[in-house]
């Protein structure tokens, strides 16, 4: 790790491969499954945590930072993360 902080931690950092790397090893599928299987399990996990990005930027329209100040930009973030788990369980309750 490239932070003094993280030198300690015992994690395993798992890093998405590249598009190109992944179509190599569907084309051996069984020889490849338990790779492939890793591969959704990430890309599963990155869209989860993608999402309230999507909406923070579509819904709301937050594209950059339009505040001078650290703390107001947070205090902006905060807030349109919070809105953004409200829409998710709106969208929730809906279906």
């Amino acid at each position: 790790p490239q932070r003094e902080e993280l030198a300690e931690v015992d994690v395993d950092w798992l890093i998405a491969e590249r598009p190109g790397r992944v179509k190599t090893l569907k084309q051996h599928p069984r020889k490849n499954k338990t790779a492939i299987n890793i591969e959704y399990m990430k890309a599963s996990i990155r869209a989860r945590v993608e999402h309230p990005f999507r909406i923070i930027k579509r819904q709301f329209g937050f594209v950059k930072a339009r505040y001078k100040g650290l703390l107001k930009n947070d205090n902006q973030l905060a807030m349109l993360f919070t809105l953004a788990n409200l829409f998710r369980v709106d969208q929730m309750i809906r279906q």
